[in-house]
């Protein structure tokens, strides 16, 4: 059988590697790659610094690959480590903090216009 569509195989070190809101990411998957239409998009992220905020349309999986520290859900403290997954539902004002590296999985893709940063840091 045969393969439909355009299909990915792309390596850590493969994107540039830059800020965003919670730390240091690596794109895996995401919008520049609209010609693949990916029904998600996934970066790996180093928190550092993250700021609390929610997405009005997406939901967001994290999945800590390694380290530890807390992730915040509508101002309740949350302990993860290596193997935590956590589900933000569309709505939920969230952030990280501690030492960890993090898959984020955002579905759909996240948008620019669906970002939304509040008063305080997680």
């Amino acid at each position: 059988m045969s393969a439909s569509g355009p299909q990915l195989i792309r390596h850590e070190g493969h994107t540039p590697r830059e800020r965003s809101s919670c730390g240091w990411r690596d794109r895996l998957i995401s919008r520049e790659d609209a010609d693949l239409n990916p029904a998600a998009w996934a970066h790996a992220v180093d928190i550092d610094g993250s700021k609390l905020h929610y997405h009005q349309r997406s939901t967001e999986l994290y999945y800590v690959l390694e380290g530890g520290g807390s992730v915040m859900l509508d101002g309740v403290e949350h302990p993860v480590s290596k193997g935590s997954l956590v589900h933000i539902p569309p709505g939920v004002v969230h952030g990280a903090r501690g030492k960890m590296r993090v898959l984020v999985v955002g579905i759909p893709d996240i948008a620019e216009d669906d970002y939304f940063e509040v008063e305080g840091q997680s």
